[in-house]
């Protein structure tokens, strides 16, 4: 997508330096997947809802936040935020404190989200700025690769070292966004008071939620699967392996021949093949027909990539683009403790919970055309 120097040029200094600091970031940031780990089995339930609640609301303050503060500075504050909340939950000793903590560390978790969103709609626009959300995305799972390195390499010593590291990534990447991105200037006309999610952004958001379902549905439950199947312990790591190259790869070979269509035709065709896709994973029973389903449904979603993003910030009236960023992007956090129930109905229906997990992510998947062609 991105293979000429020319290319490469034109993608604006603000967005290449953003990227930099949310990948600068992400390198610390598998300490909260071991956030159980941390926190010990009795109290990881409790922990991991408050994480979540306090998650979604973060978001939502990051959103408020635009309103008075340029995006510079609500990125860094939610980035020096995160990394001081981490300290804490670092030192915790005592359940409550460590609950305490989490709940700090959930709160400033998604400040900088929508400030991210935001920053990229102002440095780029047309298709540009879809092919920076891309790249967003690209960098970020290449990032999230090295951060599995680097996990491997402290988690002998300790989770709490994992959670040191987490911390001063995020205050490092804090202050390479206060020293290089430019200030920026605060909305100049504030939405009303009593804002409301207009029509468009619901039906957004429910496409979004029904594409995060099925998205998290197939890749909670692929290991599982694999392994109902008869796969040797090694094909789900492999497989997984596998798809974390071939999305940007994806991405890279069939994005710029995809650049000229619309949002909603490229996401509702990606999510009917994705929804094709998931039917033949439930269905079969062979691993090597699984695992290349699963391939091909990494592929599409690579060309997906910077999407959802780019349809939000091109339909959101500029005064309001921050909220809708929000309201669209907390999809994922309603759809993850979804997913798990709605595996277990249909799983009840299948022969299998894998399968009823393939299952669940096809209608989701499906129903993501019906209701993008009302939007």
């Amino acid at each position: 997508m991105f293979r000429d120097k020319g290319q490469q040029e034109s993608i604006p200094a603000a967005a290449k330096t953003l990227l930099w600091i949310r990948v600068l970031n992400q390198l610390g940031a598998y300490a909260l997947a071991f956030l159980a780990v941390l926190t010990g089995p009795e109290l990881a339930p409790a922990a991991l809802a408050c994480f979540g609640i306090a998650a979604l609301i973060s978001r939502w303050i990051g959103a408020f936040l635009l309103d008075r503060m340029p995006p510079r500075t609500v990125l860094a504050l939610g980035l020096g935020l995160t990394g001081l909340s981490l300290l804490t939950l670092a030192v915790a000793q005592t359940p409550p404190h460590m609950l305490g903590a989490v709940v700090l560390v959930g709160l400033a978790f998604e400040l900088y989200e929508p400030a991210t969103q935001e920053l990229i709609a102002r440095a780029a626009t047309g298709a540009r700025r879809q092919q920076v959300y891309a790249l967003l995305g690209v960098c970020l799972s290449a990032a999230g690769a090295l951060a599995g390195l680097l996990a491997a390499v402290l988690l002998p010593l300790g989770v709490r070292w994992l959670v040191v590291a987490d911390a001063v990534t995020c205050l490092v990447a804090a202050g390479v966004a206060l020293r290089f991105l430019p200030r920026g200037e605060e909305r100049t006309v504030a939405p009303k008071r009593r804002w409301r999610p207009p029509a468009p952004l619901l039906r957004l958001t429910i496409a979004s939620t029904a594409f995060a379902m099925g998205y998290l549905a197939v890749m909670m439950f692929l290991p599982l699967a694999l392994l109902e199947r008869g796969a040797p312990a090694w094909v789900p790591g492999l497989t997984l392996a596998g798809a974390a190259v071939l999305s940007p790869l994806a991405l890279w070979s069939g994005g710029r021949h995809l650049a000229r269509l619309g949002h909603g035709i490229v996401l509702g065709g990606g999510t009917t093949l994705l929804g094709l896709l998931a039917l033949v994973m439930a269905l079969t029973d062979q691993v090597w027909l699984t695992s290349a389903a699963y391939l091909a449904s990494t592929a599409a979603n690579g060309l997906m990539l910077g999407r959802w993003q780019a349809l939000v910030a091109d339909a959101a009236p500029e005064p309001e683009r921050p909220r809708w960023f929000a309201f669209q992007g907390s999809s994922w956090g309603v759809a993850q403790p979804v997913v798990p129930g709605l595996v277990a109905v249909f799983g009840s229906f299948a022969s299998a919970p894998g399968a009823g997990a393939f299952r669940a992510a096809a209608l989701a998947f499906l129903t993501v055309p019906f209701v993008l062609s009302y939007s």
